[in-house]
């Protein structure tokens, strides 16, 4: 009886000791954020934060995302799996898991059921907060259930979670886009615009977790650079003088495309102008864009330095994640929701403590990738559901798969592929970084019927 007492004990031991030496996992997701940030060469952009953060571990240069939206984008990395092209796709699984008592495990509850414990602070999933309901904020509607210790968003003066994903200075909610200006600078602290109020919280989670004996599986949510683009004044002063590289193919392109009319953005107050036919209002977006790049920065920095001062910060694999791109006029688009380059390349960074720091990795990886590679670095069994594979795993075919309702595109790295619904496709060549301004199907036959062959091999998949 005491051998077995013994034995038992010496168990529990070995598992605590297991547990303590799990890292921990800080997951920042950042909203609408393009790869426009220093350490991706964009030397004009003020992110010393995120760049110092890149520094540290290893960038991604051609990190592609599922979908150029926010619900399928984020369901596809919190999931692991290509799955549905909407923004309910979350809240579809929900349904699916409460009336089957089945679906692909999220990220955050398969860290859960090893032990984690998991919070969220801000827009995570798609909805901030993580419930449903007409101002996301019915309790008896998760969009993850059995994911979260904790799913928190702070609405301050906004109300509700709702108003918070659309908020302007002050409280200020969105009721009709066109009565909301498309852009603001206010004269006031970080607290005034939305992620001013989440980040403390954010901040305090951390505070709390890291005294806590189980690993912490900690994801951030950052809104800003999301539509509309209000920043704190100090942030747009940064761009003051600064000369905006010009928009590179800023023409409306030729034939059959993913093109659309930048409803989203154009819905909004814009004061008679259009970015497209006016050269120095287009500047002033991209300027307060910009401005919205850095303060999102600057609230990356403060989770950063809390971590830092937590004691935790060698012990925790941090990421930095971008949805999806944004266009800022290429292709004469101004938002996201095509299969281009400019909506589908977003940044990605992931800092472990058993990786070297300062590494850049020019294969393309897709957001997929990120389920696995977190269970790699934390020695965690991987579920049987995932479809990709360790970030850090060689790899001599790199591809990425996206797709948006009823057209899809694989990218390589010599091309990317654009399959739509309505059997057109659009082939395009890259070399030394650069886009064939044409479509080159008819020209490269070989190549078309090569990449075609592997999108139905995909699409099966899916």
């Amino acid at each position: 009886m005491a051998v077995k007492f013994f034995l038992s004990l010496w168990t529990l031991s070995l598992c605590s000791s297991w547990a303590a030496e799990r890292p921990n996992v800080l997951l920042i997701c950042i909203d609408d954020l393009r790869p426009e940030l220093g350490c991706y060469g964009k030397e004009y952009i003020h992110s010393p934060n995120i760049d110092s953060l890149a520094q540290q571990g290893t960038l991604f240069e051609h990190h592609y995302v599922q979908a150029p939206t926010c619900g399928a984008s984020r369901y596809a990395m919190l999931t692991g799996t290509y799955g549905p092209a909407g923004n309910n796709a979350l809240f579809d699984r929900a349904k699916k898991l409460k009336k089957e008592g089945d679906a692909a495990p999220s990220l955050p509850g398969w860290f859960r059921e090893q032990g984690y414990t998991t919070v969220a602070v801000g827009k995570v999933s798609h909805h901030a907060g993580g419930l449903g309901g007409a101002d996301w904020d019915d309790e008896s509607q998760l969009e993850m259930p059995n994911s979260w210790d904790r799913n928190l968003l702070p609405a301050g003066a906004w109300l509700h979670p709702r108003g918070w994903m659309h908020g302007l200075a002050n409280g200020e909610i969105r009721k009709k886009e066109g009565r909301m200006n498309v852009f603001q600078a206010h004269e006031g602290g970080d607290e005034c615009y939305p992620d001013g109020v989440a980040i403390p919280v954010a901040v305090e989670q951390l505070q709390i977790l890291a005294k806590e004996e189980k690993p912490f599986f900690l994801a951030v949510g950052v809104l800003r650079p999301h539509l509309p683009f209000g920043a704190p004044k100090k942030y747009l002063d940064l761009y003051e003088g600064v000369q905006l590289p010009a928009i590179p193919d800023p023409q409306k392109p030729k034939g059959e495309t993913t093109w659309h009319k930048s409803g989203e953005f154009m819905k909004y107050h814009r004061w008679g102008k259009n970015p497209n036919e006016d050269e120095d209002f287009a500047q002033e977006v991209r300027r307060h864009y910009a401005a919205c790049v850095s303060y999102a920065d600057a609230t990356v920095g403060e989770v950063l330095t809390a971590l830092e001062k937590s004691g935790e910060k060698e012990n925790t694999v941090i990421v930095l994640w971008g949805d999806h791109g944004w266009h800022l006029g290429e292709h004469a688009v101004w938002g996201k929701h095509t299969l281009f380059e400019e909506s589908l390349h977003a940044p990605l960074i992931v800092v472990s403590p058993n990786k070297k720091g300062n590494q850049r990795v020019g294969e393309i990886v897709q957001s997929v990738d990120l389920f696995p590679t977190l269970c790699e670095l934390a020695s965690v069994e991987k579920p049987n559901s995932l479809v990709g594979k360790s970030l850090f795993e060689r790899r001599e075919d790199s591809f990425a798969y996206s797709y948006e309702t009823g057209n899809e595109t694989i990218r390589v790295p010599s091309a990317r592929l654009i399959s739509h619904q309505s059997g057109h496709q659009e082939l395009y060549f890259y070399k030394d970084g650069k886009r064939s301004r044409e479509n080159m199907a008819e020209e490269m036959p070989e190549l078309l019927e090569k990449l075609r062959k592997q999108l139905s091999e995909l699409r099966e998949s899916h």
